[in-house]
This record gives structure tokens, sequence and C-alpha cells, in this order.
């Protein structure tokens, strides 16, 4: 099977699914969208969203051709075709959709808020069109002078960083992963968590030292771990 994943490099929805593709060990290419023009998305999927993932060769069904679109979908398409090692545990099946479903909306949120300024960064430096396109995508959402708003209130977004995070770094304090060995829910809250490294610097706050490892430990991951990992 061969898989190819277009992406943002600063989605962490990307970032979700790079992960469960790293931890079924399977191959894949990745194709960095052009923020702009995205021309190779819309001809792989037919529409401008990311993360999407086209399968190609797709064992035992012919052959096809497939693309898929949203993290969760991908994700629990891959676990189909490649059910082990699986993301989605028997005992903690339900738990693991339910968190990373909670972390991708409540935790995104509040993260979100948080990188805005790093991502403004991002895209100046790929140039003056792509941040105008940022900066215009997110005013449309959020109001008018939503970038400059969020560079005002760094401070107060990171307290509640802070507190969204923390009971994460409770749940770690026993094992190497949220819920025993690593799944769904552990590559979803690795995506969000990528949203404090876009700069190279992993911004998780000192005071959460659980995570901060929890986000070393997943990130390097490129094959199955066991639940045995420091």
């Amino acid at each position: 099977m061969k898989a190819t994943l277009y992406q943002f490099a600063t989605s962490p929805f990307c970032s979700k699914v790079r992960k469960v593709l790293d931890y079924k060990g399977i191959d894949y290419q990745i194709v960095e969208v052009d923020y702009v023009e995205r021309k190779e998305l819309i001809a792989a999927s037919g529409q401008i969203m990311v993360p999407a993932l086209r399968l190609e060769d797709v064992a035992g069904e012919g052959g096809r051709v497939e693309t898929i679109v949203d993290s969760d979908r991908i994700a629990l398409r891959l676990e189909e075709l490649c059910p082990e090692p699986t993301i989605l545990p028997p005992r903690s099946r339900g738990l693991h959709l339910a968190l990373a479903r909670y972390i991708d909306a409540e935790v995104e949120e509040a993260l979100f808020c948080a990188a805005v300024p790093d991502e403004v960064e991002y895209f100046a430096r790929q140039g003056a069109d792509r941040l105008a396109l940022f900066r215009f995508i997110r005013d449309r959402k959020y109001g008018a002078g939503f970038c400059e708003r969020m560079e005002r209130e760094r401070e107060t977004n990171f307290i509640r960083v802070r507190e969204v995070l923390e009971p994460f770094e409770m749940a770690l304090e026993h094992g190497a992963f949220l819920l025993g060995g690593a799944g769904l829910a552990d590559f979803a809250l690795y995506g969000q968590l990528h949203f404090l490294a876009l700069t190279g610097v992993l911004k998780i706050p000192l005071e959460l030292p659980r995570l901060r490892e929890f986000y070393g430990r997943v990130d390097r991951i490129s094959a199955v771990l066991d639940d045995t990992v420091p």
C-alpha cells in the first residue's frame, strides 16, 4: 500500500496522523501543500482541507485508490486496514475515542490561541501572500485584529494552556502514555502539543515536566513502541 499525506506543517491534526502512520509502521510520503494555491491537494482530494491521506493499491480491495479527509476518519481507516499494532486497545477503545475527541476540540482551542504568534512568524517567513491569507482567514473566523489580539493576550493564553494541560500531567504520573499503552488519545495529544513546538523550541510549560517528556517520547516514534518505553 502506498500512502501520501497532504499536510500543512503547522497543523496539529496532520501531526496526529503522521504519528499514527509512524506507529503502525506504514511508509508514506509527505506533500507540503502550498498554503495559497493548494493545487496538489485539490487534485488529490477535490477539496482544500488538511490532513488528506491518499492510499493506493489498498490490499484486498482490488488495488483501488482512496483519499480520506479528517484526522479521525484517517486514523479509523488505518486501524481497519492495518489493525496491528492497534491504536484502539479493546479494553480502552471507548476512552481513547472520547478522549481524542475532547483533545481535538477543547485542548485544541486553548493551544491554538497560544500558538497564533508563532504561526504568524512561520507564515511571515513563507512570504507576504501566505501571511496575508493566514491573517484573513483568522480575522474572518474570529473577528478583525485577531492575530494582534492573541499577541497581546499571550501571557493569559499560556495560563489557560497550563490549566487545560494539568490533568494530562497528572494522568502521566504512573505511565508513559495516557491510558496505559500508546493509542489514539496519545497521538491526538501529541498533535495538539505540536502547536507549542512550531519554532523549534518546546514551549510546553516547565511546570509540566511529564508532558514535556511525553512529547519527546511520542516524537521519537518511528515504529511500534511497547508499554516499557522510558
